[in-house]
């Protein structure tokens, strides 16, 4: 069989990218300690897999060096609250997929004759905090006190999910890559994050997270859409 010659440092670079241990792979891949050594190397149909397992651009294998991934937008909202050095591809694909989605939905409305949305970006840190959060309750229609009706925190949630998006927000829970089970969005990398646009406003909140977590989330997002900043 014909293998394909690529630098070792690549392989144990996505493997580590992806978050995987030597061990777990050896059964779909024996010869993954001679890959990374550099002893041996795998063919095509192998390379292929080993990307697709590994949730890797099959091209980043061909590279002279291990790329340098960032974020495309500044930080995040963590369980610790610490930049994010090396975003899992979880978290990468799932910020590029928001980002398509908010495109597509602001072009669509955009050509529907939609307004810019006059709140995104309406305040700045010289704000009170108080004057922010009336303004955001006035736009989304809630009083203070108003999660205290709500029976559960789920309900609660979803109330105010429905209110962002009459207001012109959208409001996307996951907490899994897309519909795949197996890819769970790591709470400890990530809490939510936020897309601001004028026309699309998008904020994303981690369903992996505890309910309660989740209310802290999407307040502390929408205050980055009234402020116009992209982050956590």
């Amino acid at each position: 069989m014909n293998t394909i010659s690529i630098k070792p440092e690549l392989i144990s670079w996505a493997r580590e990218r992806a978050g995987f241990e030597i061990d777990e792979l050896l059964k779909p891949f024996p010869k993954l300690v001679e890959w990374e050594n550099g002893d041996s190397s795998p063919t095509l149909k192998q390379l292929e897999k080993l990307a697709k397992r590994l949730w890797a651009p099959l091209g980043y294998f061909f590279l002279s060096a291990p790329p340098e991934e960032k974020l495309p937008i500044p930080d995040f909202r963590s369980v610790h609250d610490t930049p994010i050095q090396h975003p899992s591809p979880n978290l990468l694909e799932t910020v590029f997929s928001m980002q398509r989605r908010q495109a597509w939905y602001r072009d669509f409305i955009i050509e529907e004759g939609a307004e810019p949305l006059p709140f995104v970006g309406s305040a700045t840190l010289r704000n009170k905090p108080s004057e922010i959060a009336k303004s955001m309750r006035s736009t989304l229609g809630i009083t203070a006190g108003w999660a205290k009706s709500a029976p559960t925190w789920a309900d609660a949630l979803d109330s105010l999910r429905f209110n962002m998006e009459q207001a012109g927000i959208i409001a996307v829970w996951n907490g899994v890559v897309g519909n795949n089970p197996w890819r769970i969005l790591d709470v400890e990398e990530f809490r939510g994050f936020v897309l601001p646009d004028s026309y699309a406003p998008l904020v994303f909140v981690n369903n992996a997270d505890a309910k309660a977590a989740q209310m802290f989330t999407l307040a502390h997002e929408l205050a980055h859409v009234w402020i116009g900043s992209a982050g956590c």
